[in-house]
């Protein structure tokens, strides 16, 4: 066989073999206020021979503005305000939202990895 092409790939020292990481094509999924608080599968790898342990997300992050509703906290909008190039790396960020007059974080980050069977 010919080689294949792939997001990461590795050769192991100890033994030679070729291990590969990539992203499974369309499992990439948008992080809402809707998902606030719960844990949700934003993305899909298929690994070969590798395991991920843990996830740093830096930076490049888009976040969009939204404000709450201040009868129920269930509900709120979009403001339109997008910020760009979010660093991630401290695992907060926080910034001030123009139009709705209050401020935009993020906090408490927590990601973990999950074992999903292929279809």
């Amino acid at each position: 066989g010919g080689r294949g092409e792939a997001t990461c790939v590795m050769k192991c020292k100890l033994c030679s073999r070729e291990n590969s990481v990539d992203i499974i094509d369309g499992s990439l999924e948008k992080y809402t206020m809707a998902d606030n608080n719960k844990f949700k599968t934003i993305i899909a790898f298929d690994c070969r021979g590798m395991e991920p342990v843990e996830f740093s997300p830096r930076n490049g992050w888009k976040v969009c503005g939204y404000k709450e509703d201040e009868d129920d906290d269930e509900t709120g909008r979009l403001t339109g305000t997008e910020f760009a190039d979010i660093d991630l790396t401290e695992l907060e960020w926080a910034d001030y939202d123009e139009r709705s007059n209050e401020s935009t974080m993020i906090s408490e980050f927590e990601s973990k990895f999950i074992v999903i069977k292929s279809k």
